[in-house]
């Protein structure tokens, strides 16, 4: 069993940073690949980046790739989402989730969740 805080969310203007933690307690949580997801209003959840245990490999939406950047720290249970020129289009409640097989953009292949935390990036 695996669960999944977030923090981080705010409000930023456009073309400004944040940073997403994701702590996770369990004591696999080196085992399990990370994702982020966001969802807005209205729209359905969506892939961001995903991260998996071993090297390791990192993978990114299209929207997202070259603005942002998803790490762990194991030693920490954590992974974070380093996001930088943000667009009001990133605007959304970010989630972090967590599976056990490789890296995967299809939000039915995770197994665990957090609550969410909002971003929202002013014009």
């Amino acid at each position: 069993q695996v669960q999944l805080v977030e923090s981080g969310g705010a409000l930023v203007q456009a073309g400004g940073s944040l940073r997403l933690s994701c702590a996770a307690s369990g004591r696999t949580f080196s085992t399990y690949t990370m994702g982020w997801f966001r969802q807005a209003p209205g729209k359905e959840r969506r892939f961001v980046a995903a991260i998996n245990w071993g090297t390791p490999s990192t993978y990114y939406s299209d929207s997202v790739k070259g603005r942002f950047t998803i790490a762990r720290d194991n030693a920490k249970n954590t992974v974070y989402l380093q996001m930088n020129a943000l667009k009001p289009d990133d605007t959304a409640v970010y989630y972090c989730a967590a599976r056990s097989g490789g890296l995967n953009p299809t939000p039915s292949a995770y197994d665990y969740w957090g609550q969410g935390t909002q971003v929202t990036v002013s014009s």
